[in-house]
């Protein structure tokens, strides 16, 4: 039988905005600055999760879990699905 679930736990949510410090503290792989100088790939940015390198956009939001695990959530869906609550 199909059941609905809703999360119990608050997570932390921060807006990726492309810059050297957020690729720095979520170690954050930019393929522009491993290629060429001038990037033409689909995908740029990979953020690091526990399942392995997840594709990441500007604008998207980098969510931390209760074990400090981190997932990126696309900007569209999290607006649709987390209202602030601090």
């Amino acid at each position: 039988m199909l059941h609905k679930y809703k999360k119990i736990v608050p997570i932390e949510a921060e807006q990726f905005d492309g810059t050297k410090e957020m690729k720095d503290k979520y170690q954050i792989v930019d393929k522009a600055e491993l290629t060429s100088a001038y990037y033409q790939g689909e995908s740029r940015y990979f953020l690091p999760t526990r399942e392995g390198d997840m594709k990441i956009e500007k604008g998207d939001y980098i969510a931390t879990g209760i074990d400090g695990e981190h997932w990126a959530i696309d900007q569209d869906i999290f607006e649709r699905t987390y209202e602030r609550c601090d």
